[in-house]
């Protein structure tokens, strides 16, 4: 006689090891085969490939056409890349000497590019300091491709640059505030630094050492 709530034959241990055993696989499997590749993109039994069910969590892939820009998205470049700070000391404005501005350029080839952040600290104004950013060719003497890019007044600034030609691009910097200062200009691409005293850094700048020696033994 069967009484209620009870099983006539209820299973041996053995059984119920088997059938708990049979559950942990098959769920085993639905996580590692289906589970994970749907919801996580991960599969690691390889499942997910086989069946399909990666495709569940993957994103549709849309082909973009990179042959219709008008500039290549891409480049490689033939000299390495480097990073560079310049610290360049400005007089005060008036300045006899014309010690208040100065143009600092670096060489680029065409295509080319840096980008840049350049600050002033010690003007309260920013009204009080003038810049220009620009390029020109150097290849003929009797003319020459300019190109600017900004003309403007603050004590900061950053980007970035392509050169649109052969040539040297850069900054005029001048200070028109009663304060001496230091223009920092951190520089890092595909380009050349400029030797003192040559077209681009005729006033004389030499690169990566404090402000105090940046004229050399000036």
């Amino acid at each position: 006689m069967t009484i209620e709530g009870q099983i006539a034959k209820p299973l041996s241990a053995v059984k119920m090891l088997a059938i708990t055993a049979g559950a942990l696989v098959v769920a085993t499997l639905l996580v590692f085969g289906a589970i994970l590749p749907a919801e996580f993109n991960a599969d690691p039994l390889g499942l997910g490939r086989l069946t399909g069910l990666n495709r569940l969590w993957a994103p549709r892939e849309v082909t973009f056409d990179t042959s219709t820009s008008e500039v290549p998205l891409a480049r490689e470049y033939a000299t390495g890349f480097r990073s560079d700070t310049i610290d360049i000391p400005l007089r005060r404005e008036g300045d006899p000497t014309r010690g208040d501005e100065l143009e600092y350029k670096v060489r680029m080839l065409k295509d080319t590019t840096f980008i840049y952040e350049w600050s002033v600290s010690e003007i309260p104004d920013p009204e009080e300091f003038y810049y220009e950013f620009h390029g020109h060719t150097l290849a003929s003497p009797t003319e020459m491709t300019v190109a600017s890019y900004k003309k403007a007044t603050g004590t900061s600034g950053n980007g970035a640059l392509t050169a649109p030609f052969d040539g040297i691009h850069g900054w005029y910097f001048q200070n028109q505030s009663v304060n001496l200062v230091i223009v920092h200009v951190k520089l890092s691409g595909f380009y050349e630094l400029i030797p003192p005293g040559e077209p681009g850094n005729e006033a004389g700048i030499i690169a990566n050492v404090p402000a105090d020696k940046a004229f050399g033994d000036k």
